[in-house]
């Protein structure tokens, strides 16, 4: 009788290692019962591929500490060599999976031959696959497999399935030792409850490590191997001990154990955890870090290191987030607007300035991270928002006018009344529209005096003297970065957000209509208290891979971007927003702030948004309240602020007050350090 296709072959094989009878008992019946569901060879190409054993590994994100806040992944794995795998755990898997293990070379005859008999009336049902076919599998399946139809290729009940994996095992044993195939297996067989591997079972199953497993332990997760929904501990304890004492027995039959330890083993409990579980997959499972993890893993794709990537790399990241100093910014956004008021986002972000990076110590909002209603996934602490921040915008205009020398901190500027008809303040159709302040001033003001009072009409009358243009540069410059971009909600090859501005010349900029987030604002004045040097707002302090080498994370040098008497006269003239008069002076007082800060407020015409910017030596943070809906109102402020019909909210309101609690509490105990002094070059005229 002659055999073809993988049947014959399998055959072949049996009959090559002797067993000639075991081949010929088996009934050739032939036919289409034989060969049915018989599928595309295994998606992994070579032995080269299993004998990397290179797998998909739980990347760990941690805070500046080292403590874990998040684990990125597709398959909750944490891949360990063979020498950190306890003794009795390799000897139950080979107990109960693959007795023969050490005998065999890769390909089991007599097991295959077994199988052949039992399968004879369809389709190939029975195992009998040696630890090293099961590591072929599995590898095919949780690895190589890239598409569904590959999934199923890899567990379907086929002989040509079972030939491919056969050969591949045959010639791995002959190139990988059998401690590192075990290793292997170990380290990709699933063990149920999101468990991928015998590293990622020790720590949800036992809060342990793979080398640590005991024998009752290892026999409970060998036993689960066959079936892990059906000797699930938790979901079916009784069978799940009935498995495990299996196991014990046949580790005592083989002599891994004597009958004293075997019974010892037999009579411990289960020993479980309550909720044997994998962590939270992504940043849904970093709790109020969440925001900070989101931005992280943003961060890290513009670098090039991409979201598949961190899922499956085995990556430590190591990040700049301060836990103590989240908990103070947390507690301050939701101390002024509860997470589940509706249509109000309070919002803040913390960095520490300096020459050689902007490290971001923290960022919070009022939102429960999460995708459950009433939560958010959003990047609202630093995607940009689309309402503005308003008046902290008129920082960029007093930064223009100074580098431009047309005037110094010291200047008497004009306060024209409100109504104001500038020749560049104009409308859609082109018609000039008169500007408004809210309030009354003087008629001139001192820039510092204006900064601090924040007098529409003065700065888009300064406007007309610097013009638009530098303005939008200067504010890219600090730390706008979003400006040179193009919202998605336009067409590619849009012009930018800032390109817009500069070629119409709107003058409305100085006045913070443009989209921004806290964490840009936040690095403006990291830019400013770093004495004019920008660089780019960093979550992170290293990444190393799965070996611990360090990888490069690429990203924009540092660089002198305003002369540094320039930002230490403007931060020394931003330092009477909390004195009186100044905007914030209120909340300064009821939070008792005692410091002295370079602080600007802003607030948009519609009140949909408010916002503080502030900066310490030591600190530079800005917090933004805004509607965060998909329908954006007015905000009056309240306890708790609400969505209401005209608005009345103010950046020296809720942000103001959020920023000096939040800030003010991680800086409590630390030296009061001064602001610079002013630069005399950029004194002025005297007041």
């Amino acid at each position: 009788m002659k055999v073809k296709g993988a049947l014959g072959r399998l055959v072949v094989m049996i009959v090559a290692a002797g067993l000639v009878g075991a081949a010929i008992a088996f009934p050739l019946v032939g036919g289409a019962g034989v060969v049915a569901g018989q599928v595309a060879d295994s998606a992994v190409g070579s032995t080269s591929d299993l004998e990397s054993g290179v797998m998909p590994a739980a990347t760990t994100v941690t805070d500046s500490a080292g403590t874990p806040i998040a684990y990125l992944f597709d398959q909750y794995r944490i891949p360990v060599p063979a020498d950190r795998i306890s003794p009795a755990m390799k000897a139950a898997i080979v107990a109960i999976e693959d007795r023969r293990f050490f005998e065999h070379g890769g390909f089991d005859p007599l097991g295959a031959a077994r199988a052949l008999v039992n399968n004879s009336n369809g389709g190939a049902t029975q195992g009998a696959s040696t630890l090293t076919e099961q590591y072929v599998k599995n590898y095919d399946l949780y690895v190589a497999a890239r598409t569904e139809a590959e999934r199923r290729a890899a567990v379907a009940p086929s002989y040509a399935r079972k030939l491919k994996e056969a050969e591949l095992a045959i010639s791995l044993d002959h190139r990988v030792s059998k401690d590192d195939i075990l290793a292997d297996y170990l380290n990709i067989v699933y063990f149920g409850n999101g468990a991928y591997g015998v590293g990622a079972a020790a720590q949800a199953y036992f809060g342990t490590t793979a080398d640590r497993l005991t024998v009752a332990q290892a026999a409970l997760l060998a036993g689960m191997v066959q079936s892990p929904t059906e000797y699930d501990p938790i979901q079916h304890p009784e069978a799940a001990t009935g498995r495990r004492n299996v196991v014990i027995e046949q580790l005592r039959q083989q002599g891994s154990v004597d009958a004293g330890q075997a019974a010892a083993a037999a009579a411990e409990p289960l020993g479980v955890a309550a909720v044997p579980t994998a962590p939270a997959e992504g940043c849904i499972g970093a709790g109020d870090a969440g925001f900070f993890c989101s931005y992280v893993v943003s961060y890290l794709a513009q670098s090039g290191i991409t979201q598949d990537q961190l899922e499956s790399g085995g990556f430590t990241i190591r990040t700049t987030l301060d836990r103590g100093a989240l908990d103070k910014l947390k507690a301050a956004v939701d101390g002024q607007v509860p997470p589940t008021q509706p249509h109000v986002a309070d919002v803040i972000s913390v960095i520490t300035p300096g020459a050689d990076g902007h490290h971001v110590l923290a960022m919070a909002a009022n939102r429960t991270y999460g995708n459950k209603p009433g939560q958010s996934s959003y990047g609202l602490p630093y995607v940009p928002e689309n309402m503005g921040a308003g008046s902290v915008y008129k920082i960029f205009t007093a930064a223009t006018a100074l580098e431009q020398g047309a005037l110094g901190i010291n200047t008497v500027i004009p306060v024209p009344p409100s109504g104001y008809t500038s020749p560049i303040y104009r409308g859609p159709s082109g018609t000039p529209i008169p500007v408004r302040n809210d309030g009354n001033y003087a008629d001139q003001l001192p820039l510092t005096d204006a900064l601090a009072e924040s007098p529409n009409t003065a700065f888009v009358k300064l406007e007309e003297t610097t013009g638009v243009p530098p303005v939008v540069d200067m504010a890219e410059r600090l730390g706008l970065t979003s400006l040179a971009t193009t919202p998605a909600s336009r067409a590619p090859g849009a012009p930018s957000i800032g390109d817009v501005a500069r070629r119409q010349r709107q003058a409305s900029f100085t006045l913070g209509v443009s989209p921004t987030s806290s964490l840009e604002l936040a690095n403006v004045m990291a830019t400013l208290a770093s004495h004019g040097t920008w660089c780019p707002p960093s979550p992170v302090l290293s990444v190393t891979d799965r070996s611990g080498v360090p990888v490069t994370v690429t990203q924009p040098a540092c660089k002198q971007v305003l002369d540094p008497g320039i930002a230490d006269t403007l931060m020394n003239g931003l330092s009477r927003d909390d004195a009186p008069g100044g905007t914030s002076a209120a909340a300064a007082g009821s939070e008792g702030w005692d410091r002295p800060v370079a602080a600007k407020t802003g607030t948009t015409q519609e009140y949909k948004s408010a916002a503080f910017v502030g900066a310490t030596p030591q600190l530079a943070g800005a917090a933004i309240v805004f509607d965060d809906s998909n329908a954006p109102r007015p905000i009056c402020d309240g306890t708790p602020p609400f969505s209401c019909g005209s608005g009345n909210i103010y950046g020296g309101k809720v942000p103001a007050r959020t920023w000096y609690r939040g800030v003010g509490d991680i800086l409590a105990g630390q030296p009061v350090v001064p602001l610079p002094p002013p630069d005399p070059r950029y004194l002025g005229q005297q007041p």
